[in-house]
């Protein structure tokens, strides 16, 4: 990467692309190695494990180190990015980086189910309070602080039912008590949303979704500030946390293309979601680029466009007949996940503990690269076919 300022799909297409580890490639080639071999004992005893230091394969190869500097080049002001085999084992890793026994952890009521059960389980059991607090809480969450307050885990838009959060207002507040903040940054990834300079001190990205686009490697990443990646990173290690080198290569190889997958899954979203919006049998579409989802303020504020997925309410239907439209549906697949070229649905029930989701009988959709109009047509004829 040269030192010269860059825009973000630039930087996309040059992040990690270091000739030391290239050659005379394009591409950093996949190195798969559990051991390294060291000339000498002093050799052996001088190695550290980081960004560009041999040592052992659980720290890395070239390959691994491509993927994890193009990734914290995204983020302003980042000290460094671990790497993790699923986006869940990223939120899981960071969480455990920065708790310890009799802390607190306040986590936004929207989250993403698999983390919700990680706090109220894993957590819990190694004596980590737990407590939720609703999306649209602002900058007022400290009011929520005790003195056991540890760390804020935020998600913006929220899983399944799209809320965006006052992110810059929430770290705010939690910078003045010495209160940590980590984000699910996966539905925007740093192109849309750059999460450290809203003053979040961990990111954290699924990069099984959007990164590496293309629904077949499990990943995840956690980019932090110099003050928390040290512990990040040494957590993870000590955890065992390890990446495919094949995997990160596939994630560097997304990467390169984020920038137009991105912008043809925002418009290709917005066309189906204004499609929507216009049918009487639909109730309220929770984009957040509409007025009408909540902290819509937020996302018109903070973020510079949209990705590619958000839910509809279906009105005046039941379980019975959310189900008989999904069934219709031919071009869209029927699968957890998203961020892939495909598109997906999925009937969604939010399960909340402090805070009610904003509408009922919901469907997220993931719109991928197809042609929308071929969506909107697959769409029409389901609706048509579940008799709505």
């Amino acid at each position: 990467m040269t030192d010269r300022k860059t825009g973000k799909a630039t930087g996309l297409v040059e992040g990690g692309r270091r000739k030391e580890w290239r050659g005379r490639l394009v591409n950093v080639p996949v190195e798969r190695a559990s051991t390294i071999l060291f000339d000498n004992v002093d050799e052996l005893q001088r190695a550290r494990p980081g960004l560009g230091q041999w040592n052992y394969g659980l720290q890395g190869t070239e390959t691994h180190w491509a993927l994890s500097e193009a990734l914290n080049e995204l983020e302003p002001g980042a000290a460094g990015t671990a790497l993790y085999s699923s986006g869940l084992a990223a939120v899981t890793g960071a969480l455990l980086a920065v708790l310890s026994t009799g802390d607190e952890l306040l986590v936004v009521d929207s989250v993403y189910g698999p983390t919700r059960k990680f706090c109220d389980t894993i957590l819990k059991r190694l004596g980590i309070g737990v407590r939720y607090y609703d999306p649209l809480t602002g900058s007022e969450i400290a009011e929520l602080f005790s003195d056991r307050t540890r760390a804020i885990l935020l998600e913006s838009p929220g899983s399944l039912t799209m809320e965006v959060q006052d992110v810059p207002g929430i770290c705010a507040a939690a910078r003045e008590r010495g209160i940590a903040t980590l984000l699910d940054n996966t539905w925007a990834s740093p192109l849309l949303f750059a999460a450290l300079p809203a003053g979040v001190d961990i990111s954290i990205l699924a990069l099984s979704k959007y990164v590496c686009g293309h629904s077949d490697v499990m990943m995840g990443s956690a980019t932090a500030t110099a003050q928390h990646f040290p512990r990040l990173q040494k957590t993870a290690w000590d955890l065992g946390h390890a990446v495919s080198p094949d995997d990160a290569w596939l994630g560097s190889r997304g990467l390169r293309t984020l920038a137009v997958r991105l912008k043809q899954h925002e418009e290709n979203a917005l066309a189906v979601a204004r499609w929507l919006m216009a049918r009487p049998d639909v109730g309220r579409v929770l984009h957040p680029a509409f007025p009408d989802c909540p902290g819509h303020e937020f996302w018109k504020r903070d973020f510079s466009g949209a990705s590619g997925l958000f839910s509809f309410e279906l009105k005046d239907g039941d379980a019975k007949t959310r189900a008989a439209f999904v069934d219709s549906l031919t071009l869209f697949g029927i699968g957890f996940s998203w961020g892939g070229f495909e598109s997906l649905v999925l009937p969604v029930d939010p399960v909340r503990a402090v805070s009610e989701a904003p509408a009922p009988n919901l469907v997220r959709l993931h719109i991928g690269l197809e042609d929308p109009e071929d969506l909107i047509a697959d769409l029409e004829a389901a609706f048509a076919q579940a008799g709505r």
